[in-house]
């Protein structure tokens, strides 16, 4: 996959491959798009080290690393604009479903249970859960959906799927940039970057699931008190 992406560095055809593999990986959640932003990033970072080296510190390779970090900066802005893109378009598609999206969504306990807590969530204004579900794994498409299907308004829910999508492609240019600027771009550093990423989504998962446990064992029952 490095030297795939290592023969397409700098040129547009990197940003289409990974930018449709972001939107289509809301329909179909297997998809390696976390995979292909970090091989991306950690290609990007060893050409720059590579170049460089070459050079030593001069003005040119001062020069180079300006561009190296606008193609980072690109990349995230890329990932970013294609994670809300494919939110909208599973939105849209969602909301026009109608009765068929409601019949598939109620005959899944999680999907109701996620439906439900997203619109309390955006009704208090509290859509961090969309930040956490784009970590997850399938959360995204549980989210999007589940937002289209309940009819969320679009001032709702647009503003937290851009800082989610934000957030998702800054985090994992970062663990491919720093993984190939620090290890060389090789498959150690894509492979601990992608631990790393899975990582994220584990914790973004169970942090999700806290409150259908707090749910299933109901409020807490008060203390007895003291007689004075």
């Amino acid at each position: 996959m490095l030297e795939s992406l290592g023969s397409l560095s700098g040129t547009p055809w990197v940003y289409a491959i990974v930018s449709l593999s972001i939107v289509l990986d809301v329909f179909v959640p297997i998809l390696p798009s976390g995979v292909l932003v970090i091989a991306a990033a950690t290609t990007a970072a060893g050409t720059g080290t590579a170049t460089e080296a070459v050079r030593g510190v001069d003005v040119a390779s001062s020069v180079h690393s300006g561009a190296h970090l606008a193609e980072v900066f690109s990349l995230v802005v890329c990932a970013a604009t294609a994670s809300v893109l494919g939110d909208m378009v599973a939105y849209r598609l969602a909301w026009r479903g109608g009765d068929r999206f409601d019949r598939a969504i109620s005959r899944s306990r999680r999907l109701t249970a996620a439906q439900q807590r997203l619109g309390a969530a955006l009704t208090r204004g509290g859509g961090g859960i969309v930040v956490l579900a784009r970590f997850a794994p399938a959360g995204r498409s549980v989210v999007s959906l589940g937002a289209g299907v309940a009819h969320r308004t679009v001032r709702e829910f647009l503003p937290w799927s851009a800082l989610a999508g934000l957030a998702w492609a800054a985090y994992s240019v970062s663990l491919g940039y720093f993984g190939g600027h620090w290890l060389g771009t090789s498959w150690v550093s894509t492979a601990l970057s992608v631990v790393a990423l899975f990582a994220a989504g584990s914790a973004a998962a169970f942090l999700m699931r806290r409150p259908e446990r707090r749910a299933a064992h109901g409020p807490a029952r008060p203390g007895r008190r003291t007689a004075h």
